[in-house]
């Protein structure tokens, strides 16, 4: 039987873990509004950064018109967006207002709750240090996504491919620790020696999970070259397996980040490496006695690997439609949560 000091710990546990999820809800939907605002080229639309004053939006005609006209006086509409109307102007300010709204929401909705927790004495001394490093994360976070604003902002009106990548990896990171630190709560380790597993199957759900965040890093360099708008067809390339022009810049690893040859090929080829060593981890784990949720949770990763793959596929050959692009991005978080769920469940 449990005593009340136990009972008490857990109930603290589940309430942490219930907030923690929630908080990680708020910051996938974050990354796929990141997305589309990047696929509708509104991400720079807005050229101030007003981490406090910039709350509100513009309210009547004459703040409108104000803002369209600081808007004017940067590169992407004086090179690329000259003939927008102000009407034009509104319907690509609201994807990055919208963005940047949420940002700062999701600071309230994690410091809010964590104060309430840490004064009614409900975190652990252990877990205070990772609540305070996620905090100080999203505090990164958002300048991060300042400074790859900031490099839209001169010259050429495009960010920049590595800025981007750092700010999608960020939100990766900040929302992968949070979900695991969640998942530690909810299901903590089991002291029982007869419960444990061979330590390769685990080894090998660490390695498809850190594949998987890989994988989509290499999709930011992808949206950041605009390399998805190249070579439509699959799984050709241009009519060819490997790719001509694959290593044409110099130094050899400017091409891994810069060209769109290369880049897409990369991502292609990591795709494919997930497409053969997560069946592979489902056929191995099928033959070791598992948890039930361990055993769930793979069955989940490899339904959703498959869906990934088709969004993929479908998005390349559709010519990155908006909609489907960002479903594409979804599926890619979705791919990754099913991995950090059994990575998890395998080592507890």
């Amino acid at each position: 039987m449990l005593d009340s000091s136990t009972i008490s710990t857990n109930a603290n546990h589940k309430a942490i873990a219930t907030w923690l999820l929630a908080c990680c809800t708020v910051i996938f939907g974050m990354i796929i509004l990141g997305g589309v605002t990047r696929l509708t080229g509104s991400g720079l639309s807005m050229v101030e950064w007003a981490p406090i004053m910039g709350i509100l939006p513009p309210l009547n005609q004459a703040e409108w018109q104000e803002t369209f006209l600081l808007y004017q006086q940067f590169p992407e509409y004086q090179l690329k967006n000259f003939h927008m109307s102000l009407e034009d102007f509104k319907s690509i300010f609201w994807f990055e207002y919208g963005h940047r709204l949420l940002g700062r929401s999701i600071g309230i909705i994690f410091l809010l709750p964590f104060l309430y927790f840490l004064f009614r004495g409900k975190i652990e001394k252990s877990l205070t240090p990772k609540l305070i490093t996620m905090f100080i994360l999203g505090g990164l976070q958002g300048l991060m996504g300042w400074y790859m604003v900031k490099s839209g902002l001169i010259n050429d009106p495009h960010v920049s491919q590595y800025r981007l990548t750092a700010h999608l990896g960020l939100a990766v990171v900040i929302y992968a620790y949070m979900f695991w630190v969640a998942l530690g709560l909810l299901y903590p380790k089991i002291n029982d020696i007869s419960t444990r597993l061979d330590n390769n199957i685990g080894r090998l759900s660490l390695i498809i999970t850190s594949i998987i965040i890989i994988t989509i890093l290499s999709g930011g360099f992808v949206a950041g070259t605009h390399a998805g708008f190249a070579f439509n067809t699959f799984p050709l390339m241009n009519g060819k397996l490997i790719p001509d022009g694959l290593f044409e810049q110099t130094p050899l690893w400017r091409n891994f980040f810069e060209n769109i040859v290369t880049v897409q090929f990369d991502h292609r080829v990591l795709a494919t490496i997930l497409f053969i060593i997560i069946p592979v981890f489902w056929f191995k784990a099928g033959k070791i006695e598992l948890q039930p949720l361990a055993r769930t949770g793979t069955h989940l990763l490899l339904a959703a690997l498959a869906l990934q793959i088709t969004l993929g596929i479908s998005t390349l050959l559709l010519v990155v439609p908006v909609a489907l692009a960002a479903t594409h991005q979804a599926g890619a978080i979705v791919l990754l949560t099913t991995a950090l769920f059994v990575s998890q469940q395998l080592h507890r």
